[in-house]
């Protein structure tokens, strides 16, 4: 198989592993909190906490499988992360309690770590010259999974009843994403093997030198080296932590962060305080979840063309004066229309921090220092986000004007923020 075959394989196993992650993750949680409440008699607060212990989860664990990926190599990386999502939906599936809720959040949180940082960094090996292109199409995947079954989720709820629902998603994640998961295979040059080697031959060309060896062999040996692991200049986590843009970068993860997912939870609640029946006001969701995953690639082709940073600020602008406007809302055309404008500006953070951080930093620790920033969406969203709004409407008897008044303050911070991330001096 040609290097370019081998690479379109790679890129389409990555899409076709996160697409369960995807869907369970941005889309089940907000069709089925009004089950919860109803199944369970408890109120938004407590629903808003199912995605306090997913983001927790993943601040967590996914720096770790940064560095875990680093010694074990993606594939088996992202074959655990889905066997982790399908038993995942079978704990969701035999819930007795909003407990059994809470363990499914954190075992999906955790599971979406294996599968996507692995993903997000096997793209960036394959097309290091198109990185926000790459990193794009597989988020979009992971983001428009959500969009495309969230209708679903609603419907086979009806049809199917709670716990076959689980079930069927639990087979599907199974089945396609470990046939995924064996399409990704990394680049010979990012091979465990290799890279141990080149860094290994690093070592031997220090001894060289010591033992007075020619300082052209040492040079060729080094540059062939350099070649095969494409490294240009690599920050090490502890030395990226020195440096303003990371902070930066985890400051925007939590603003920009807690901004987006909370509407993934407070868009069908929003929707039938307009009066909209169940089935319309979970529309406002799929356009949010559409944005936020066809935006995804768009947001990433354009920050290979107009920059990273100046792309992210217009969405996270956007994102906010969308929030200022949706609860003067008053039809589902007009907060569909919101909701798809945080959307994109949600999937656009996703999409376009992966080959920023890249840009920054390097790839060779790209996996660790993606989870350290991911960390901030993880630990600092999610009570800022879904927790806070959950208990601010549940205190206002379903106010969401202070709540999208808050948000959009957030997305407005987040798009300043990200116009001072940069490569650092000396990279």
């Amino acid at each position: 198989m040609s290097r370019n075959n081998q690479a379109l394989s790679a890129l389409l196993g990555s899409c076709v592993a996160v697409f369960w992650p995807g869907a369970l993750t941005f889309g089940f949680p907000g069709v089925m909190a009004a089950f919860w409440q109803e199944m369970f008699h408890v109120g938004r607060a407590a629903t808003g906490l199912t995605i306090f212990f997913m983001l927790a989860a993943v601040g967590i664990f996914m720096f770790l499988v940064g560095r875990w990926q680093e010694r074990y190599g993606p594939r088996k990386m992202m074959a655990l992360g889905i066997i982790l999502t399908a038993l995942a939906s079978m704990v969701a599936g035999s819930a007795q309690s909003m407990l059994y809720i809470y363990a499914w959040a954190a075992m999906n949180g955790l599971a979406s770590c294996f599968v996507y940082v692995p993903a997000l960094t096997l793209v960036q090996w394959w097309y290091p010259h198109k990185r926000g292109l790459a990193a794009g199409t597989t988020s979009m995947v992971f983001g428009l999974a959500a969009g495309i079954m969230a209708p679903a989720f609603g419907q086979g709820l009806q049809i199917l009843g709670y716990q076959n629902l689980n079930l069927t998603a639990a087979i599907l994640t199974i089945v396609c994403g470990l046939a995924g998961a064996w399409a990704c295979r990394p680049p010979p040059e990012w091979s465990i093997d290799s890279v141990e080697k080149a860094r290994a031959g690093s070592a031997e060309d220090d001894s060289a030198k010591a033992n007075g060896a020619d300082d052209a062999d040492v040079a060729d040996a080094a540059k062939q080296r350099t070649t095969i692991i494409r490294l240009t200049r690599s920050f090490t986590v502890k030395e990226s932590l020195r440096t303003r843009s990371f902070w930066l970068l985890w400051l925007t993860w939590t603003l920009a962060g807690a901004a987006g997912v909370s509407l993934t939870v407070l868009s069908t609640g929003f929707g039938l305080s307009l009066g909209l029946s169940a089935e319309s006001a979970v529309l406002i969701l799929t356009a949010f979840n559409l944005t936020n995953g066809a935006g995804r690639l768009i947001s990433g082709i354009l920050s290979d063309r107009l920059g990273r940073n100046q792309v992210m600020s217009f969405a996270f602008l956007a994102a906010g004066i969308a929030y200022f406007a949706l609860p003067w809302s008053k039809e589902l055309f007009s907060a569909a229309l919101l909701a798809a404008v945080v959307g994109f500006s949600f999937g656009t953070l996703f999409s376009v921090s992966a080959p920023l951080i890249a840009d920054c930093f390097g790839l060779e620790h790209f996996g660790a220092i993606f989870g350290l920033t991911f960390a901030a969406y993880g630990f600092v969203a999610g009570p800022l986000g879904p927790t806070l709004s959950g208990y601010l409407l549940d205190m206002s008897n379903d106010n969401f004007l202070p709540v999208f008044l808050y948000l959009g303050l957030f997305s407005l911070m987040a798009g300043l923020c990200i116009r001072w991330v940069v490569p650092p001096e000396g990279s």
